[in-house]
């Protein structure tokens, strides 16, 4: 796998270039920016190598990216394919496409790569690999999550092989709809707590804001008192941590992801075991917990 994409930059040094992809980046809010392609031509992208940079603040998250092959998308990203996956010398098979630490971003000390998360660039690389299926000719890449509001632009990275389309061939890649791209971050701003990119994917919840729920990372999903001894983490909590207990983020709704009090998922789970603990250790205890949440 690894030496096809070898294969693969290299031949584009000598194809002929004629089909046309486009890329764009969208700001969706809140620091989010959505980076989408499309190809006007039959020929299927089969790799991406991007370079993305802002001129202020920095690049803190990368999400919503496909992982793995045969997925209808660009799951393989080669930079990093030899550094987290295994494949099995008998069956040429991937065990297991979910390591952590497996993204697109292209190691900072790569040659040719950008200094990768926390810094103002990233290099992407993300390709395709399948049986049956292919990705479409238009789709999503990934989102990013920038730190404040500034210019974003992209561009391709000849080192790390540019656009390329499943024939070897290089694309002529439409980069207008990605160039000083202006990205706001607005309400992020109210959410000081860690995992700020967390807090974006999961919808930027209000009760995770410690202006408004100051105790709802020791385990207060309503942000109130329950009785006379004015407890903080008592049955309504429970119940809310019930409603939610090992559901995907898609499958939560009204205030279930108040439960999530380590704003951490848990597998496929925002409200699971960990977020259990958080609630015991507070559980029924008179003006407990301090109103002390980051």
């Amino acid at each position: 796998m690894r030496k096809l994409f070898f294969v693969l930059v290299v031949a584009v040094l000598t194809a002929p270039v004629w089909a046309t992809v486009t890329i764009t980046a969208t700001d969706l809010g809140d620091g989010v920016v959505a980076i989408d392609y499309s190809s006007d031509e039959a020929e299927l992208v089969r790799a991406f190598a991007l370079d993305i940079t802002v001129d202020a603040g920095t690049i803190d998250a990368i999400s919503d990216f496909k992982v793995g092959d045969d997925n209808n998308g660009y799951g393989i990203f080669p930079g990093n394919f030899s550094r987290f996956i295994t494949v099995d010398p008998a069956t040429g098979e991937v065990s297991d496409w979910g390591i952590a630490g497996y993204s697109p971003v292209a190691d900072g000390n790569d040659p040719g790569a950008l200094g990768g998360l926390g810094t103002n660039g990233i290099t992407i690389e993300m390709g395709s690999l399948y049986d049956s299926k292919a990705p479409p000719k238009e789709g999503r890449l990934c989102t990013i999550t920038c730190s404040e509001p500034c210019l974003l632009s992209i561009t391709t990275n000849a080192t790390r092989g540019n656009v390329v389309l499943e024939d070897a061939s290089e694309a002529v890649v439409d980069l207008n709809g990605a160039t000083n791209v202006e990205v706001n971050v607005g309400a992020a701003e109210s959410y000081t707590g860690p995992h700020k990119d967390q807090w974006l994917l999961v919808g930027s919840p209000e009760c995770w804001i410690a202006s408004i729920n100051p105790r709802q990372c020791h385990g207060d999903a309503d942000g109130a008192a329950q009785g006379t001894n004015n407890y903080w983490v008592s049955t309504n909590d429970l119940e809310i941590l019930i409603a939610a207990w090992n559901k995907p983020l898609e499958s939560l709704t009204g205030n279930q992801i108040c439960a999530d009090f380590d704003h951490l998922p848990q597998g496929e789970y925002r409200v699971s075991t960990n977020d259990l603990d958080i609630l015991i250790a507070n559980w029924q205890l008179p003006n407990v917990p301090a109103p002390d949440c980051p």
